[in-house]
């Protein structure tokens, strides 16, 4: 007896009912993939990335993790990253978190949980770093509405922080870095409103000074 029979119904049927709209859609899909954007989301189950921006399979290139985190060790991360900027050639790299996100809400408690609580402390620095508007806020809801947002934003400064971003504008590849939230209410995206385009609009210290610019410093002080 196969079990999760019913899954295997619904692929069936899923796959069907694209055909009929597109019947050459899965041959396409097979032969390329082209997507535009990079989404770093959480691996919560109530937010599916497709789904939310109502685009198909193949549309979209897709990193999870618990709370969308993006710490410069995690090679797996990294790995998307380069792989979707450098070899994709991704416009567009959306960092979406979520309002109510458990990893979130357990990064503000000291309950012990495990492995994950090493994972959590991206999440803790981000508080104590904002920790006076934090506890400003009475209700709880909303001082963790507020962390889920704080977190969106670091999370996007440190995908920016990369060389792999970094290069990418060096070279004039078009790339734009941005901060979402998805409300599981009402299904419902916002944008953040903070958009990175070029190293401009980096802190000098995180710059990556590229061998162009090496070269032009080297010859300035050769003058």
């Amino acid at each position: 007896m196969k079990l999760l029979a019913n899954l295997f119904e619904n692929n069936r049927n899923w796959a069907e009912s694209i055909k009929k709209i597109h019947p050459d859609f899965f041959q396409k899909l097979s032969e390329q993939q082209a997507p535009e954007y990079l989404w770093i989301g959480c691996s919560d189950s109530r937010v599916p990335a497709n789904e939310i921006v109502g685009l198909m399979p193949g549309e979209i290139f897709v990193h999870r993790n618990v709370a969308n985190i993006v710490v410069h060790t995690d090679v797996n991360c990294l790995s998307v990253l380069q792989y979707a900027v450098d070899v994709l050639k991704v416009k567009h790299i959306m960092v979406v978190g979520h309002y109510g996100c458990g990893g979130v809400r357990a990064a503000m408690g000291n309950q012990k949980l495990g492995l994950i609580d090493n994972w959590l402390l991206n999440i803790k620095d981000i508080y104590r770093q904002h920790r006076e508007k934090l506890e400003a806020i009475s209700d709880e809801a909303k001082r963790l509405s507020l962390l889920c947002e704080l977190n969106v934003v670091e999370q996007v400064n440190n995908v920016c922080h990369t060389s792999i971003v970094q290069d990418a504008w060096d070279r004039d590849q078009p790339l734009a870095v941005h901060g979402w939230i998805y409300s599981l209410r009402n299904g419902g995206l916002k944008d953040l409103n903070v958009c990175m385009t070029g190293k401009g609009q980096l802190d000098d210290i995180y710059r990556i000074e590229s061998e162009l610019e090496g070269d032009e410093d080297a010859v300035a002080n050769q003058q």
